[in-house]
């Protein structure tokens, strides 16, 4: 049989690797000094743009889109040229993809510090961005497909499977998620309010986890642990039964963020019950791994390369195991808000994604540059600083999480809430954030390392740009019979079609009744829009980052009830445009705070935190009480939300700064009793305004009603 001579090309492989490892310590960094802050929070250098609330979205961003984002591309376009025995479909369109995606990165890059965020969760990037995501993914999923297309390799191997159902799904999440009414450049409101608009970023956020860090490494893990071990997958069977299971189960999982959460009981149950069936196909895959290296693993003593992705594999187990357990109610409420949440999400980053990464990297460098590893001891040191940092990192969090929650909980033999400051959980568990942060330093530590050993490997060798291979012609011919999915890997663009419908099933089912059947949010007449004033203060309160920190939702249990009033409602929120639910408890929940507290109280926490609150974590805002509120943005904003479904009337616009600037008044008026002088258009002014609104919208037990006179004028 003739065959065909091509080459493979892998300068575009050299180019994601090299960004993958810059943007990795970028973002491991930023990481690292958000860390810092949360025990020391003048680690901000007194910076508007380096603020926890601003640099945890630009960490999250770095790590997820950046660093596992490259190393997912480099990984991919080595591998699948060499699956299917062809150079990509279109260098020009691989070319376009890379700087594309790079431009995206500096954009968020950018934005976020400069507080341009839509706040919600791995997607907090703004409209502009999000289009340009859009297309970049449409450009790599064009070459993907087209190359597919053009294979000379009849069978899809598995890892093109999971390359496929990454492509499918993250377009799909990315697009429905970002739905969004543009306010200008840099702004926008979520077209989904409250409970729906929760019910789709956690469907997103959690299979942003499951279809941009679990599905392409699964595929990267079925070509380059093999490689590594130089053994065939272990089995076949398993593979198929791992794909087609794990795509169509994850898609339903995300509503276990929500547990105990205003959204509707039905949802929070289909999430639990598609959850705990997911530890049959996560654990399938991981001991198709595992059993992979069966006859290599006396080569796992020596080799690093071996050493990262058993351990990068087992992590993918714990991982997987922790999820399904995480989502039963019971644990559910013991780890929610809680730092335990974190230790797991940081399992699977840095223990799978990471260390998959660098032991892909480990393996590929050098062959790309047809030499060796410059140093195996170095790559050996690497690993084990980096397994100590994530334990380390871990451990702590853990040790936190439990502590933090048994705090919550605890009552006196009288009935009485045992802590019922909130700072004291904080305050119990700063030592744990600094060894934290000890592990942190230690895996970039690693990190470092591993860029030394890179470079000195690819400055021993040359690269081979444009690597020569051989192969012969697909047969045109059909094959008739075999096992019935070999048929089906012949087959691409029915594969991709049904991987696409196997993924939008749950979404669907989960979708479709929350947003049409009306009863699934209960109206509440007092519940009414936000007034200008409140309008600025909540873009302020979100462009601050305060919801990294501060939760928006009390839950049914007896110590939040005691601690912050009477628990959420489904109707309150109706007008939430994006909702701000939180994840995570640093400090306590916001959501009944409204009239808890006078004006003056806000005032002086925002500018000392420690002066209301000795031992406070949180940083100070002085430049609250400098910048002004844009008025000119006002009209804008009332006009995009009324596109989103607020009922605001015809022409309110029109009046809104009257309003805005009437209920500014009143509050200046009443710091001024207090001896406070400010001027009514500090963007301090609005941030009170919004606090004081919080949760008054409904009776609520235990609150005094006082200063509601000052911030319910104005359009309530």
């Amino acid at each position: 049989m003739e065959l065909e001579k091509f080459s493979y090309d892998n300068k575009i492989v050299k180019y994601f690797a090299i960004a993958t490892v810059v943007f990795g310590i970028v973002g491991m960094l930023v990481g690292l000094t958000a860390a810092i802050q949360l025990f020391y929070p003048v680690f901000n250098f007194d910076l508007q743009y380096t603020t926890f609330g601003r640099i945890r979205p630009l960490h999250t961003n770095a790590v997820i889109f950046a660093f596992v984002g490259n190393a997912m591309f480099a990984g991919v376009y080595y591998s699948m040229q060499r699956l299917l025995k062809t150079r990509m479909f279109s260098d020009a369109l691989s070319w376009i993809h890379f700087w594309g995606w790079q431009l995206i990165i500096v954009a968020a890059a950018i934005t976020l510090p400069l507080g341009f965020t839509s706040s919600k969760e791995y997607a907090e990037l703004e409209w502009p961005i999000d289009i340009a995501i859009a297309l970049i993914w449409v450009v790599f999923g064009i070459n993907m497909i087209g190359t597919i297309l053009k294979r000379r390799e009849r069978h899809m191997y598995v890892a093109i499977w999971f390359y496929i159902a990454t492509f499918v799904t993250v377009a799909v999440l990315h697009i429905f998620n970002s739905f969004a009414w543009p306010v200008s450049l840099f702004k926008s409101y979520s077209a989904f309010a409250g409970v729906q608009d929760a019910l789709v970023q956690w469907w997103y956020g959690h299979n942003a986890v499951a279809f941009f860090l679990t599905t392409p490494f699964l595929g990267l893990m079925y070509y380059y642990l093999p490689k590594a071990a130089n053994r065939p997958v272990y089995s076949y069977k398993l593979s198929i039964i791992h794909f087609w299971s794990l795509i169509f189960i994850y898609i339903w999982a995300g509503p276990h963020h929500l547990l105990y959460t205003s959204l509707p009981n039905w949802a929070q149950s289909l999430g639990v019950v598609f959850s705990i069936m997911l530890l049959a196909p996560s654990w399938g895959g991981m001991l198709n791994g595992l059993l992979t290296l069966r006859g290599a693993w006396d080569r796992v003593r020596e080799d690093a390369v071996l050493k990262f992705m058993v351990v990068a594999v087992t992590a993918y187990g714990m991982s997987t195991f922790e999820g399904p357990m995480l989502s039963l109610k019971n644990v559910n409420a013991i780890a929610h808000f809680t730092d335990w949440i974190i230790a797991h999400v940081h399992i699977g980053g840095l223990g799978w994604n990471g260390f998959l990464t660098f032991g892909m990297l480990y393996w590929m460098i050098p062959r790309i540059y047809g030499t060796k590893l410059f140093s195996a001891k170095l790559a050996n040191f690497h690993f084990w600083i980096g397994t100590l940092g994530i334990i380390f990192y871990a451990l702590p969090l853990y040790w936190a999480g439990i502590t933090q929650s048994l705090m919550w909980k605890q009552f006196t033999e009288d009935g009485f809430l045992q802590y019922p400051n909130f700072l004291e959980t904080v305050t119990q568990i700063v030592p744990m954030y600094m060894l934290r942060a000890v592990g942190g330093l230690l895996y970039i530590i690693g990190v470092l390392v591993m860029a030394y050993n890179l470079v000195k490997t690819a400055y021993a060798g040359k690269l081979i740009a444009n690597e020569p291979a051989e192969a012969p012609a697909l047969e045109k011919r059909e094959i008739v019979g075999g096992h019935w999915h070999a048929v089906l890997e012949r087959k691409p663009i029915i594969f991709t079609s049904l991987a696409l419908v196997a993924i939008l099933i749950g979404g669907v089912i989960e979708f479709v009744p929350a947003f049409l059947i009306k009863s699934n949010v209960p109206t509440i007449t007092n519940v009414k829009p936000y007034t200008p004033l409140e309008l600025h203060g909540r873009d302020i309160y979100i462009r601050e980052g305060c919801n990294t920190c501060h939760s928006q939702m009390v839950r049914p249990f007896r110590d939040e009830t005691e601690r912050y009033g009477e628990y959420s409602k489904a109707g309150e929120f109706v007008y939430d445009h994006p909702f701000l639910w939180g994840s995570k408890r640093t400090g306590p929940d916001l959501h009944r705070v409204g009239a808890k507290y006078p004006d003056s109280w806000h005032f002086n926490h925002m500018l000392d935190p420690t002066s209301m609150s000795p031992g406070s974590i949180m940083p100070p805002y002085p430049w609250l009480f400098e910048q002004q509120v844009d008025a000119d943005l006002t009209p804008a904003m009332i006009s995009a939300l009324r596109h989103v479904g607020v009922p605001y009337e015809e022409g309110f616009e029109d009046q809104a700064n009257a309003l805005m600037s009437k209920q500014a008044a009143l509050i200046a008026t009443n710091l001024k009793k207090d001896g406070i002088e400010i001027a009514p258009e500090a963007e301090i002014i609005a941030l009170i305004a919004y606090l004081q609104r919080l949760g008054t919208d409904i009776k609520v037990k235990g609150v005094a009603n006082q200063n509601v006179s000052s911030t319910q004028e104005g359009g309530n």
